[in-house]
């Protein structure tokens, strides 16, 4: 069965290079492409529940509505949509911005066709949150700018976060995947779901974009 997908983006140079990378990829379906938010949101409106898309992949900077604006209006009527921002990667502030509005993942628009598809199976059949890893590094480096000219405005994570938890935790803020971090950590995959699985549960989250979102907004050091 085909992913369904949608775009928003307003560059038609761009929008027209998502496209050929869609050319070479199996089992995808383009419900639509949008040129800014408000046609995004109206695309939406006007398709069945059948229809909606499963994964939509936003620029952030569009005319009329952008596209944190966009995700988080959308995120709201239409929760089962993941959302994966596209970016050129020059405002460290857009990054955070459209994690707390709701989005799943967060990757550069040079990436590779393989990359995209990766991306809609990781947040589609795993509930993962694909990051570029550039990004990735990115957001592990404000964070802990963040927390080195806070002082007292630092919390600490709630007590019940066991150590190794903590570790886990690191490894999520980091962007990396439970493979990588049963690799790191000399454990095994399940091991780290089900720590994952006890974090979400302690923390009231359900998604890796959220757990990031509540490191930064507390301030946590990891």
């Amino acid at each position: 069965m085909a992913f369904k997908i949608a775009l928003a983006e307003d560059n038609l140079v761009n929008r027209n290079s998502f496209m050929q990378k869609l050319k070479v990829l199996d089992h995808l379906q383009l419900v639509f492409s949008a040129s800014n938010g408000n046609q995004c949101l109206e695309e939406l409106k006007g398709l069945p529940h059948s229809l909606l898309p499963q994964v939509i992949f936003m620029d952030l900077e569009m005319p009329e509505l952008d596209g944190v604006q966009t995700i988080a209006i959308a995120k709201t009527l239409y929760p089962q949509i993941h959302f994966i921002v596209l970016t050129v990667f020059d405002d460290d502030d857009k990054i955070f911005d459209a994690i707390k509005a709701g989005a799943s993942g967060y990757l550069l628009k040079h990436e590779p066709a393989s990359v995209l598809l990766e991306a809609i199976s990781n947040v589609i059949e795993t509930g993962g949150a694909p990051m570029s890893p550039a990004i990735a590094r990115k957001t592990l480096g404000l964070l802990s700018n963040m927390n080195a000219t806070t002082g007292s405005g630092v919390s600490v994570l709630p007590s019940s976060i066991t150590s190794r938890e903590k570790e886990i935790l690191q490894c999520m803020v980091n962007g990396w995947d439970a493979k990588r971090t049963a690799s790191a950590l000399s454990i095994s995959v399940l091991t780290v779901r089900k720590h994952v699985a006890n974090i979400y549960e302690k923390l009231h989250v359900n998604s890796k974009a959220q757990i990031i979102s509540l490191a930064l907004k507390n301030k946590w050091q990891l």
